[in-house]
């Protein structure tokens, strides 16, 4: 039942020959030959010597099938290169092997002789596969698939009447890493940052697609009809009438499509090799999928030739189209331990758990079931809102911040600080006493995170948060802005419906030409601002989310809720801040609006992110709160500082902002250290101003070509942001552009957010 063949390869003049086919005597003589040719072979070198001539040439992935007539006798044929004496020996094709079967052509690549022997029983037991043509894609130091897929099989198959193993003496691979390696896999985290394994052209993504022809011609033109997979890839059991080789006998175009998607467990058990019957959950939010196809030989044109995920320029019918998975876990057998995909991404499959359990008799590992999450409770009852938040020296912003946000219905405020020395603690403490808020020291230095990170996880345990219907992780220079209704949240709650969770993109607000500090409210002070459409820098376009405090993820993030609990994805629904749904790969990650996530209409996050030029050298002085080895230089300037547009929206809840202002001032010792705290800042800006290169780069930051910059954003590329704003020419600074304008620099480094 199970044969061997290998591909006729050699090579002649540095010319990869992956097979000739000798296929036949014609009627004067001469012979019909078929020449198989790796990459990179010029058509022109293909030449009429030696008696060979070129009727036809097929490219396939830039390697190349060669249909000519041989004038010569015997069973060798020359090969028709310039200057070539070798030749090489055609072999005859053996389409009788599968004659009127039904057979899978499929490659092999590190698939162990069990998993092969599981494919081949699985598609001869659901879907009548009577034969399977296998190409061997093994490195030369590792064993021949036959002989152990004979001791396996020594009892046969039922149905199952021939597989004959394709070995292949040459790699056909791309210069890259080996598909088998966790690096190639589409799903795995962190890969990025892995180290680039070593190409592997015997292993790695097929190249030499023509070896399909090659397949093709030598054994399948008498199929009576050829399925294309490989060895990890597994079709899902179909009823009578319904299998691939019933839809393909349905077909009237003779081709039908191959739809696959990539299929995980959760775990294999410790000791064990994985197995189909292990892959019972899949990414919630896989974007795409994979694609082959089955076809009937004699129904389709000879000059279609077979591609990795078509035929030629035929169009397959969707209607007939069959489904298969693809078990990674099976495809990615080498790089470690590393994870395939996110857990975060991965939910059990029903279909996959019964196919499991029921087909292979398998005991998977199953994901575990989450507890604590609330459902869709609709938006519009709320329940408390509460806000987390580091602050470092922010003393004279505190009050205007917590009024404003204590206007439109925040509830709890919850405040970690670290090294202040402006009076923002002894304010904070101030507020905590009168019940406003709660204070506590951030504790990053007991562990190895940055200030806010560590701050996120410590609020997970106090009862602020557990109490909170809504949650969101914000800074004290970002302000809700709420257009839906009154500007209150409970109004926003009520337009999003049965949301839970909001994210409020960035509108990057300026200095507003304004130089020096004043204690005035900072929504007051500055209203020049970016446009709403600015994809650059892409700092501009990040966001904050407010969430439901339900369970669904397992932590606070910076900017959205981290962890997901993936079996609950279904109960999530986020809105932008237009209240249109957010697409579902952003639900594992992602911290930026896009131009098809951004909105405004319902509420935006102003961001003040430089405030006044004093401001910011104190700003500068200290540090950024969760980057604190980052310095907020000139480039930091140029990227957030942008009044190119003027927005007064959020001065609608002015008046009680200001109420709740007084409210505030008005509670013991608040007032007087709030003055102390604005008193510390002048002071500082003072000192600063005083040592030569802060008082360089304050001249800097206030110059007219800056201020002309600031507004001239929409005009400049990505890299200009990254490279800063010494790479505006001068005649570029000086000027008015016209709307259509546009001027960017070469590629320069990233700068991470």
């Amino acid at each position: 039942m199970i044969e061997e063949r290998s591909l006729g390869a050699d090579t002649v003049e540095g010319v990869r020959i992956l097979d000739v086919l000798d296929e036949g005597a014609r009627e004067d003589g001469t012979r019909d030959v078929r020449l198989f040719l790796g990459r990179g072979v010029a058509p022109d070198r293909i030449v009429a010597r030696s008696g060979l001539r070129p009727v036809s040439i097929t490219s396939v992935g830039k390697s190349l099938m060669v249909r000519g007539i041989w004038d010569g006798r015997g069973d060798s044929v020359p090969v028709p290169l310039d200057g070539a004496q070798d030749a090489v020996v055609a072999v005859q094709p053996e389409p009788e092997l599968f004659a009127r079967l039904n057979v899978a052509m499929a490659t092999r690549n590190g698939e162990t002789p069990e998993t092969v022997a599981a494919w081949l029983t699985h598609h001869a037991r659901h879907h009548g596969m009577e034969a399977a043509l296998i190409l061997d894609r093994r490195r030369p130091d590792e064993a021949p698939l036959a002989p152990a897929l004979r001791r396996l099989l020594d009892r046969g198959v039922a149905g199952l009447q021939r597989v004959v193993v394709v070995s292949a003496p040459h790699p056909l691979g791309a210069r890259k890493p080996s598909e088998r390696h966790v690096y190639g896999a589409p799903d795995s985290p962190g890969k990025d940052r892995m180290e680039v394994p070593a190409n592997d052209p015997w292993t790695a993504p097929l190249a030499d697609l023509i070896v399909l022809e090659a397949l093709r011609w030598r054994f399948l033109t008498l199929a009576r009809g050829v399925v294309w997979l490989d060895l990890c890839d597994m079709l899902a059991p179909a009823a009578s009438g319904h299998r691939v080789f019933d839809k393909l006998e349905q077909a009237d175009a003779g081709v039908i499509p191959l739809i696959g998607r990539r299929v995980y467990p959760w775990r294999v058990r410790k000791g064990q090799q994985p197995a189909f019957g292990d892959h019972v959950c899949d990414l919630f939010d896989e974007a795409g999928g994979h694609r082959r196809w089955a076809c009937a030989p004699s129904r389709i044109p000879a000059d279609a030739p077979f591609r990795m995920v078509r035929i030629g320029n035929l169009q397959p019918e969707p209607r007939h189209a069959v489904y298969f998975y693809r078990a990674m876990a099976l495809r990615v057998t080498e790089g470690g331990d590393l994870p395939l995909a996110p857990k975060a991404g991965l939910i059990l499959d029903d279909d996959l758990l019964r196919l499991s359990k029921g087909v292979f008799a398998h005991n998977p590992v199953l994901p575990p079931i989450s507890e604590g999450a609330g459902g869709k409770l609709p938006a519009s009852v709320p329940g408390r809102t509460a806000i987390v938040t580091c602050m470092r020296n922010e003393g004279p912003y505190i009050l205007d911040w917590i009024a404003h946000h204590r206007a439109i219905g925040v509830d709890d405020f919850l405040v970690y600080t670290n090294d202040c020395t402006d009076g923002t603690d002894t304010l904070l403490d101030l507020l905590q006493d009168a019940g406003v808020l709660q204070h506590r020291e951030n504790p990053f230095r007991q562990t190895d995170m940055k200030p806010q990170h560590a701050a996120l996880a410590a609020a997970e345990d106090e009862a602020i948060m557990a109490r909170a219907g809504w949650a969101i992780c914000m800074d004290v220079d970002e302000y809700l802005n709420i257009h839906a209704g009154e500007g209150t949240l409970r109004d926003l709650y009520a337009a999003v419906g049965d949301a839970n969770m909001i994210s409020v993109t960035w509108r990057l607000f300026g200095n507003d030409d304004l130089d020096q500090f004043a204690d005035q409210p900072v929504t007051e002070r500055f209203s020049r601002c970016a446009p709403h459409l600015i994809r650059k820098p892409h700092q501009a376009w990040g966001f904050k989310t407010l969430f439901r405090n339900i369970g669904l993820y397992k932590k606070m993030g910076v900017h959205r809720p981290k962890g997901l609990k993936p079996d609950l994805w279904e109960q999530i629904s986020w809105v932008n801040g237009s209240g249109r749904p957010m697409p579902n790969e952003m639900l594992r990650s992602g911290w930026r609006s896009t131009t098809e996530t951004y909105g405004y209409d319902l509420v935006t996050l102003n961001h003040y992110a430089v405030r006044d030029a004093e401001s910011f050298l104190v700003k500068r002085d200290r540090g950024r709160v969760n980057h604190v080895d980052r310095d907020q230089g000139l480039g930091y300037w140029f990227r957030m500082n942008n009044n190119a547009e003027i927005d007064t929206s959020i001065q609608r809840r002015a008046v009680a902002t200001g109420a709740e202002r007084d409210r505030l001032t008005a509670l013991p010792g608040v007032a007087a250290q709030h003055d102390a705290c604005v008193a510390a800042h002048r002071a500082k800006i003072a000192e600063l101003k005083q040592a030569r290169a802060f008082a360089a780069f304050y001249d800097s930051i206030t110059s007219d070509r800056m201020k002309r910059l600031s507004r001239m954003h929409a005009h400049f590329g990505a890299n200009v942001f990254l490279a800063g704003p010494d790479c505006v020419p001068d005649d570029i600074a000086g000027s008015t552009p016209p709307k259509d304008f546009f001027f960017t620099v070469e590629d320069v480094d990233d700068a991470s957010h």
